[in-house]
């Protein structure tokens, strides 16, 4: 995977080069290009933004540097959309409030994501990680201050580029390239190849069929400032283990990330687990587990 990251800081990113994404580096996993935005500007003050249109606080990075660093990038030629892509009717969903996407004047270009982090955007999940480790190109743009021209992304889309805008969480950084290393690190990190043992990933937060956050880890020594580690998993008896481990998860994430059990399927569900939710309040005899109010 090579990964391209502009930003108006790409020293930023000098802590890629540690800890197994350094690594992954040195054994040519993936390679990474911190790129300075402001290399494309064209004026003495190599300026990236410019006041709001409309009016507001704040600057709004402009999209004539955007589109020449881009454009390098993806190896694209300039080009002009607003007659065949439909972009009356985005002009009309941005006053609506819609979010709508134009279509592509050009065929899809295989292998290359551009992302930018937006915290108006979806949210960032393990499965699009999953599924980002699979290309073999990412672009990430990393935007600051008021936030990028929203006229960016949408070019991009219809000449063909897999274009996705994601959140972090709901909360706001003074730039990108925060979350960038976020999103970065939980992508490279399955990559096969990457981690020293490719177990460790398996039942972590997130992963798996039904996406429950993980059981709590021990290690030695036993006691530990009068603190025991749970006798179950000192007992040696695997299948007992694995069983607590489970059970805590779906405990844990009841309580923490109830959202989470609404989505698993209940015909997926163990005897054990059906017992486990039950006594934490919930219904599985539907489709999906249902909370059961309080009152009741």
């Amino acid at each position: 995977m090579h990964i391209d990251i502009v930003s108006v800081f790409p020293q930023y990113f000098e802590t890629l080069t540690l800890s197994l994404l350094g690594k992954a580096r040195e054994k040519g996993l993936i390679s990474v290009e911190a790129r300075n935005l402001r290399d494309w500007t064209c004026d003495v003050h190599h300026a990236v933004d410019d006041t709001p249109c409309g009016g507001g606080a704040g600057m709004v990075m402009k999209p004539a540097v955007w589109g020449e660093c881009l454009d390098e990038l993806l190896g694209l030629e300039a080009s002009d959309i607003s007659e065949n892509a439909g972009y009356t009717t985005f002009c009309q969903a941005v006053q609506s409030g819609r979010n709508v996407k134009i279509s592509r004047k050009y065929e899809a270009r295989e292998g290359t994501v551009l992302i930018f982090p937006n915290p108006s955007a979806p949210l960032f999940t393990q499965n699009d990680a999953k599924e980002l480790s699979q290309k073999k190109h990412i672009i990430f743009g990393c935007g600051r201050y008021e936030g990028y021209d929203a006229r960016i992304p949408r070019y991009y889309e219809t000449r063909g580029v897999d274009v996705r805008e994601y959140s972090i969480g709901d909360y706001v950084l003074n730039g990108g390239e925060a979350a960038v290393s976020v999103m970065l690190e939980a992508i490279t990190r399955l990559i096969p190849g990457f981690m020293g043992n490719p177990d460790s990933i398996i039942e972590e937060s997130y992963s798996g069929e039904d996406s429950l956050l993980e059981h709590a880890q021990f290690t030695k020594p036993a006691r530990w400032r009068g603190m025991d580690v749970p006798e179950i998993y000192m007992s040696g008896h695997h299948a007992k283990i694995e069983a607590a481990k489970r059970s805590e998860s779906l405990i844990r994430t009841s309580n923490i990330r109830p959202d989470l059990v609404e989505r698993i399927h209940c015909e997926k569900l163990s005897e054990e687990d059906r017992k486990t939710l039950i006594s934490q309040g919930w219904d599985v005899s539907g489709e999906h587990p249902r909370k059961i109010s309080a009152e009741r």
